[in-house]
C-alpha cells in the first residue's frame, strides 16, 4: 500500500488520481477536521493524522510500502512563522522516524525550487546548487530547505529517499486556488486583470506527478530533481488565456515601481482581513527573480517530459469552468 501525506493538496490529490488510475491501493493522510473535497468520490482510504503527532504517524504507516510526502505550510508573508516550521522541518523529521520504524521500501519527498540556493540572473539554475537553509528570501524557502537537507541525511544512512523540486506548478484540479491559479480563474471568468511585469517556470500539476511516480521508480536514492516546465510571463499567460475563452476583458499592467510600494503594505492588510496572501514582497520579488531553470537531469535519468504550456493553460480553464463549485474556502 502506498501513503500520500498532504494528499488534499493541489500536487497530492492528482497524485492519487494517478495512483489509483494505475490500480494502486492508496491510503491518504489528512489533517484533523480539513475539508476533503478533493478526494471526493476516490476509492482512497483516508486517514486523520498530523505530520506533528508521531502517534497518528504510526498508525498511518502500518502496512505502507511507500511513501509520497507532500504535507506542508505554504507561506508568501513575511517574518517568522512557527507553524511553516514546524510543519514543513520538525513534520518532515516525524515523518523519516515513522518510515524507518515501519521499514518502508521508498520515500519520494517533495521539496520546492525555492528551497535551492538562489541564484544571480546569467546563472542556470539546477540541482547542483544544493538546498540553502539560510536562504534569505522567505520563511517557506528556508524550511523546505532543512526539510530537503533533513531527507539528504536520513538517504545517506538509513532510508531509501528520493526528492523533487517542483517550479511554480498549475493546472486542473486546483481546489484551493493557488496563486497563478487564481490569475486563470479570473482571466477565464474575463473580469478585468491587473497584472505586473515578470515571468517565472511553471509546470503542470499532472507532469510533476508523472515526475513523483518516476522519481519512485528511476530515481538514484539521495538525488534531488528539479521538475519544471516552461518559463512564461504574467502576461502571456492571461493572453493565453483569452485566447483559448475568446472572452474580451481588461489586462493592465501596473508599473513595477508602484507594485513595490504597495507590496509594503499588503502584508499588513492580509493579518488584519485574515485573508489568504496573494500579493506580498515574496511574490513580487519571485516574478523578478532568475527562472533559467533546467529539468534536464530529470529529463535524462527519469524520462521526464513536461506538456506544452497552452495544454496546461486549456485544461486548466477547463476545469474551473466545470467545477464552479468544487472550489474550497481555505
Amino acid at each position: 500500500m502506498i501513503l500520500v501525506t498532504g494528499a488534499t493538496g493541489h500536487i497530492g490529490n492528482v497524485l492519487v488520481r494517478k495512483l489509483i488510475e494505475q490500480g494502486k491501493l492508496v491510503r491518504a493522510l489528512t489533517w484533523r477536521g480539513e475539508d476533503t473535497t478533493p478526494l471526493a468520490d476516490l476509492p482512497v482510504e483516508q486517514v486523520e493524522g498530523d505530520v506533528l503527532d508521531p502517534e497518528s504517524l504510526e498508525q498511518a504507516f502500518r502496512g505502507i510500502e511507500t511513501v509520497y510526502h507532500l504535507a506542508g505550510v505554504i507561506s508568501i508573508m513575511p517574518g517568522h512563522d512557527p507553524l511553516v516550521w514546524q510543519v514543513n522541518v520538525e513534520g518532515t523529521r516525524n515523518v523519516l522516524q515513522a518510515a524507518r520504524r515501519a521499514c518502508i521500501h521508498r520515500l519520494i519527498y517533495t521539496s520546492s525550487i525555492h528551497a535551492l540556493t538562489r541564484a544571480p540572473h546569467g546563472v542556470l539554475i539546477d540541482e547542483a546548487l544544493g538546498f540553502d537553509a539560510n536562504n534569505p528570501y522567505g520563511e517557506y524557502d528556508r524550511s523546505k530547505a532543512a526539510a530537503s537537507l533533513e531527507v539528504l541525511q536520513a538517504a545517506r544512512t538509513d532510508l531509501d529517499a528520493v526528492l523533487v523540486c517542483p517550479t511554480g506548478v498549475i493546472g486542473p484540479y486546483d481546489f484551493r486556488g493557488s496563486e497563478m491559479g487564481e490569475v486563470i480563474r479570473g482571466a477565464a471568468y474575463a473580469r478585468p486583470m491587473f497584472y505586473v511585469e515578470g515571468a517565472y517556470d511553471f509546470v503542470d500539476v499532472r507532469d510533476v506527478v508523472d515526475g513523483l511516480l518516476a522519481a519512485e521508480e528511476k530515481g538514484r536514492r539521495g538525488e534531488a530533481y528539479i521538475l519544471g516546465g516552461h518559463k512564461i510571463s504574467v502576461r502571456y499567460m492571461i493572453e493565453t488565456v483569452r485566447e483559448v475563452t475568446g472572452k474580451a476583458f481588461a489586462s493592465i499592467k501596473i508599473p513595477f515601481s508602484l507594485a513595490e510600494l504597495a507590496a509594503r503594505f499588503t502584508p499588513w492588510y492580509y493579518r488584519q482581513t485574515r485573508t489568504r496572501p496573494r500579493f506580498t514582497p515574496y511574490s513580487l520579488e519571485v516574478l523578478q527573480s532568475n527562472s533559467n531553470i533546467s529539468h534536464e537531469k530529470a529529463s535524462s535519468e527519469l524520462g521526464y517530459r513536461p506538456r506544452p504550456v497552452i495544454e496546461t493553460i486549456a485544461d486548466t480553464v477547463r476545469w474551473f469552468f466545470e467545477n464552479r463549485r468544487a472550489r474550497l474556502t481555505t
